[in-house]
């Protein structure tokens, strides 16, 4: 498995369905959600979050134009890279998400386009995932603002990885956050 990989968080979203609040600061457990992901792809050689904000350590950028969407922001965050074979993409709403996550699907991609995290329903989350920069970047639209990231992804057909458990929750609505908040703590958050 190759060492030298870079990391792109996807922490431009509205946070409108969890009130508008930024999702890269709302705390599960003892840390904010930024926190989590930056822990997930720490053996990453670089790091780029894109979004608001600034941190030491991390290269920030933003999506053109703001809010411009997922598909927005990864091309954002492609832009921020520089020549690596493989990049871990991540929201930044998904705790769950561990160093060892990262590690299986970095491990899974082998001569593939990449690997993405598969939850127990079934559905691929394309924000958890590992890609060959180059398959991603030849697959970015002229246009990216607003395009449906499963339809820029799903074509490049990934490694399908069952997630564990709770390794696939994220953190969309107030009730995500208060089931989050009672497995970190063993009781809700009001």
């Amino acid at each position: 498995m190759a060492t030298d990989w870079a990391a792109i968080v996807l922490a431009g979203g509205s946070g409108s369905r969890l009130g508008g609040v930024d999702k890269a600061s709302v705390v599960v457990g003892d840390r904010t959600l930024l926190d989590h992901a930056l822990a997930a792809v720490g053996g990453a050689a670089r790091v780029v979050v894109v979004g608001p904000g600034e941190r030491d350590g991390v290269v920030w950028t933003r999506e053109d134009p703001p809010g411009g969407g997922p598909v927005a922001g990864l091309a954002a965050g492609l832009a921020a890279l520089a020549d690596v074979d493989l990049a871990a993409v991540l929201a930044v709403d998904q705790p769950g998400v561990t160093a060892s996550t990262v590690d299986r699907l970095r491990a899974a991609v082998g001569d593939r386009a990449g690997a993405v995290l598969v939850d127990a329903g079934g559905r691929l989350q394309w924000l958890a995932g590992v890609w060959r920069v180059d398959v991603l970047r030849a697959a970015m639209p002229a246009e990216p603002e607003g395009a449906s990231l499963r339809s820029v992804l799903r074509p490049l057909a990934p490694v399908e990885v069952p997630a564990l458990p709770g390794e696939a929750d994220d953190v969309d609505t107030p009730e995500d956050l208060s089931t989050l908040h009672k497995r970190h703590t063993g009781h809700a958050v009001d």
